[in-house]
């Protein structure tokens, strides 16, 4: 098991374990507000054409939208569990845990594509590229332009984490982490909620606001 040296500027593991933590939820409310202005537009865009978004709604499919939310949820759920056995020197099953993270996390970014396939295909396209000719509204575009957007950038996020949970899981098994020094598995836990969260808000706001 690998030895970690606490940084000379830091007092002790626990010090720096907590300006680690602080740094994290400074920059989560970086993102926090990310979103937030994006939540803004849909409120107002909505409030503005709600027989809109009340028609797009139907054009997306609900049941590939919910067997994401199940899959991140579990992924939250699995994520939570790596953290647990780091903290208790189980690194084994630590990695395996956060290897069906990283897989769930693979399968959303499946399904999403294959949605997105499907929106290309059928001309459910942001600006100027709307070419559905199923629905009359003359603001149709808008409401893709929100759901790529959004969604979009959500799917950036879930990237960014399973690159941190392929980092994490490589140095679990490499044996860097321990009771004593787990830092890295928890923030990027934190990180990971965060991106479930953002989606249990995304698949309400836009999948059932029909």
């Amino acid at each position: 098991m690998t030895q970690h040296v606490v940084a000379e500027h830091f007092e002790s593991a626990e010090q720096a374990f907590e300006a680690s933590k602080l740094g994290l939820w400074l920059f989560l409310v970086t993102e926090i507000l990310l979103f937030g202005g994006l939540f803004v537009l849909y409120i107002v865009f909505r409030g503005l054409y709600p027989e809109l978004f009340h028609e797009a709604s139907h054009h997306l499919n609900r049941t590939l939208g919910a067997l994401n939310t199940v899959v991140l949820i579990c992924s939250s759920f699995t994520m939570a569990l790596a953290v647990s056995r780091v903290q208790h020197n189980d690194s084994k099953k630590a990695a395996g845990l956060l290897l069906f993270t990283f897989l769930c996390g693979l399968t959303f970014m499946i399904v999403k594509y294959c949605e997105y396939t499907h929106k290309i295909h059928e001309g459910l396209l942001p600006g100027v590229h709307f070419s559905f000719t199923e629905m009359a509204h003359p603001k149709a575009p808008l409401f893709f332009s929100l759901y790529f957007m959004m969604t979009g950038l959500h799917g950036l996020h879930v990237l960014v984490g399973m690159g941190l949970i392929a980092w994490v899981l490589i140095r679990t098994r490499r044996g860097d982490f321990s009771s004593q020094y787990f830092t890295p598995v928890e923030l990027t836990g934190i990180y990971w909620h965060l991106v479930d969260l953002i989606w249990i808000y995304l698949f309400p706001l836009l999948y059932l606001i029909g």
